[in-house]
């Protein structure tokens, strides 16, 4: 499908982003609203959610044109801007897209899981796996999210994907079984920095080591972190931490 728009009128080199006249008419970014998204054509969205995934991953943000999109998912420029309204409002829906789909594999993966350590391990190892095998989330995320942007956006919230880190945190709290010396936030924080940390090296590295087959190890690590310590046979603390002699 040819797509057709108004560019200023200089020379292009072939292969580079074309800055066009609409796009500069945005002057703000518009939220696409819901109800428009779910009259898109589920295919079609994928394609353009795909050329999001694909184009956005290998450059920065501005370096990317809309036009390129649309060329991407091979549709016209009018459809992007029909049910997406900006750039921003596009890659910001577009990713929020992607992290539900991981939110989705979490919940499918805890089911059936009593245990709560082999549940939060469950949800570490999800993470890291569902990063292992969709690399270009990472990269998108890396090189075109922009952090004080993305946190203005309704969606930043992903209730799907942070409501279930927080309601299995919550859980462990209520349950004696994770620290309560800090925020379930701050337990959070902890969680997505060690996690976030891993798999932006895993990208920096080249991508040559897989993240999976070291998980347990270092769920461990971490669960070793935010995990009550268990109580020793005289009552105090074992986490490897030598006690300091009393007093005489």
């Amino acid at each position: 499908m040819s797509v057709n728009t108004q560019t200023y009128g200089k020379a292009h080199a072939p292969g580079k982003s074309v800055t066009t006249v609409t796009e500069e008419r945005e002057a703000r970014p518009r939220r696409p609203a819901a109800a428009a998204l779910a009259r898109l054509d589920p295919a079609t969205r994928a394609r353009i959610e795909q050329a999001v995934l694909d184009i956005f991953s290998e450059r920065e943000f501005h370096r990317v044109g809309l036009i390129e999109i649309a060329r991407g998912a091979n549709v016209s420029l009018q459809t992007i801007y029909k049910y997406y309204g900006s750039k921003e409002a596009l890659l910001f829906s577009s990713l929020d897209s992607w992290l539900s789909r991981l939110a989705a594999r979490m919940l499918d993966h805890l089911q059936g899981i009593e245990d709560y350590k082999e549940k939060f391990r469950k949800v570490f190892w999800v993470t890291l796996d569902f990063f292992e095998k969709n690399p270009k989330v990472a990269q998108l995320i890396m090189s075109s999210v922009y952090l004080n942007t993305w946190r203005k956006q309704e969606n930043y919230s992903n209730p799907e994907l942070f409501g279930t880190f927080m309601k299995v945190l919550g859980e462990g709290r209520a349950r004696g079984i994770l620290s309560a010396e800090v925020d379930e936030k701050v337990l959070l924080d902890f969680l997505f920095g060690f996690t976030a940390r891993r798999v932006q090296m895993y990208i920096h590295r080249g991508m040559k080591e897989p993240l999976t087959p070291q998980a347990n190890l270092l769920f461990e690590m971490l669960w070793r972190a935010i995990a009550v310590p268990p109580k020793s046979a005289n009552g105090s603390a074992r986490h490897g931490v030598r006690q300091q002699p009393r007093a005489e």
